[in-house]
């Protein structure tokens, strides 16, 4: 086997610190999770091996005495004992994530927490989000104790410091590993990070702080929403900790389909039926908008599915509720199916009157005046 302090590529005389260093480079460079080049794994072992041997002051002095033989045979050590390397190898290559043993620490929860945001879902009618509203809701939600003023502990009494942790809100345990002392970082599980317990907790709140009531709210529906509108009440969320500031309410809309008229945009669109003589002859007729009845004149000779508009009768625009769209009307000609026998005189009365006037009153090919009158018009 070549000799470790080549492996390591430092000199004979190199420090525990160029050992540290030296290692770790290789390690990085040669960790089979890393490197996929053939042999990668096995020249990983090899430097372990040689840290292994030169970072320990008694096992260094024999090698560089006695070489591989002042070892005793003693082969790499079981990385089952190395406590969680894996763990603490990806860590290292990951800056260590403060939980080195000169990183820092985590942030513990000992101070002022804001409160969890919430959400409600609010289904309104079709009218209600052209022109808005203002609704009363009902929500639960945490609000802080009236009786311990969100302390936890009862009247008369406080919080006292944790035994676990010592009022650090962390505990930690040294693990040894190849790279050195390691020292891991976890919250305390006797105090969840405030560094605080709550010996004799509040009889209202059972130490929490925080109790969960139904609070009713006013909330302003303004003109023109749609489904998906999100609006923000600030401060209506849980309460939080320790004196900490509300979370926000948010109400997401949801809003019924009418059913007759459809919104697309600020535009709304809806349908109406005529009879062809309205269609031929016009007519004046009443039409549903979000305002009520309002008039729409049918022109003279109106084809099917012609699109007519009531101006600003549509949704008002967000923000801006004097600003409307329109309302686009489809008109369907409806023709009937049965004639009494005074409608089938007088229709022949008037295609009489057409075929008189010439041929481009009509359609030849229609054949309807040859059955008619038994010729071609």
């Amino acid at each position: 086997m070549a000799d470790y302090y080549d492996l390591l590529g430092v000199s004979r005389d190199a420090d525990s610190d160029t050992l540290k260093r030296a290692y770790r480079r290789l390690a990085r460079q040669y960790h089979p999770d890393i490197n996929k080049d053939p042999g990668a794994e096995d020249r990983f072992k090899e430097i372990g091996r040689a840290y292994e041997v030169l970072g320990d002051p008694e096992t260094r002095t024999r090698y560089d005495q006695f070489g591989e033989a002042g070892l005793g045979g003693s082969g790499m050590p079981d990385m089952g004992d190395m406590g969680g390397f894996a763990d603490l190898f990806e860590t290292f290559f990951s800056g260590f994530g403060g939980t080195g043993a000169s990183g820092g620490s985590r942030s513990q929860r000992r101070g002022p927490q804001q409160g969890d945001d919430l959400r409600y879902d609010l289904t309104i009618e079709f009218k209600q989000a052209v022109f808005g509203q203002e609704r009363e809701i009902k929500i639960p939600h945490l609000e802080t104790c009236d009786s311990c003023r969100g302390s936890g502990a009862r009247a008369g009494s406080g919080p006292s410091t944790c035994n676990t942790c010592g009022g650090a809100g962390q505990v930690r345990r040294a693990t040894r590993t190849p790279f050195g002392s390691f020292t891991q970082v976890a919250e305390c599980p006797g105090c969840s990070g405030t560094g605080q317990v709550i010996s004799d907790p509040c009889g209202t709140c059972g130490g929490q702080g925080v109790k969960q009531v139904r609070k009713k709210l006013r909330i302003n529906i303004p003109a023109g929403v749609d489904t998906g509108t999100r609006l923000r009440v600030s401060g209506e969320g849980n309460a939080g900790l320790r004196g900490g500031p509300s979370g926000d309410l948010y109400v997401f809309l949801k809003v019924k389909n009418h059913s007759k008229l459809r919104r697309d945009g600020l535009t709304i669109h809806t349908e109406v039926n005529v009879s062809y003589l309205q269609a031929i002859l016009g007519d004046t007729i009443q039409v549903e908008t979000v305002d009520g009845l309002a008039t729409l004149d049918i022109p003279i000779g109106t084809q099917p599915n012609t699109v007519l508009t009531l101006e600003s009768k549509g949704i008002p625009k967000l923000g801006n509720p004097v600003a409307r769209g329109n309302q686009c009307i489809v008109v369907n000609v409806n023709l009937p199916k049965r004639f009494t026998e005074e409608e089938r005189i007088l229709l022949e009365k008037l295609a009489t009157y057409y075929s008189a006037k010439g041929p481009q009153n009509h359609h030849h090919n229609s054949g309807l005046f040859s059955r008619l009158f038994g010729k071609n018009g």
